[in-house]
């Protein structure tokens, strides 16, 4: 199976970990750090898979990736029961329901899902 997984920089491995596993319900699949605060974390979530690097020299900063979901509805209310979210879901005019937020780090997470048809708003 061929896939692509982000690598988002962060500045702090403990904070973006507990903002991604405490805050997000990732789970951990792999952590080489020294002390903690610096080296490489992996996560994921479903099919969902990121992994953290601390310090990220030489790679661009303030990352965005977007993250494909069945039901950005019930993301939403999970996640925003934990973390700041900086805008509720809203019907995008290019036909994707989505929401966005920031981890630690100031890297955004745009979460991407389908518009709930009328007859049934829990189902695409």
């Amino acid at each position: 199976m061929e896939r692509a997984i982000p690598i988002l920089p962060t500045e702090d491995l403990a904070a973006a970990k507990a903002f991604y596993v405490d805050g997000l319900g990732f789970r951990v699949t792999f952590e080489a750090s020294g002390n903690g605060r610096t080296g490489l974390l992996g996560l994921a979530r479903g099919t969902i898979e990121l992994t953290l690097d601390c310090p990220m020299e030489g790679h661009g900063r303030d990352a965005c990736v977007s993250l494909y979901v069945d039901n950005a509805d019930a993301y939403y209310g999970e996640w925003s029961a934990r973390v700041p979210v900086l805008r509720a879901p809203h019907n995008e005019e290019w036909g994707a329901r989505t929401f966005d937020l920031l981890d630690p780090s100031g890297n955004t997470l745009f979460v991407i899902g389908p518009i709930p048809s009328p007859q049934n708003p829990e189902r695409p």
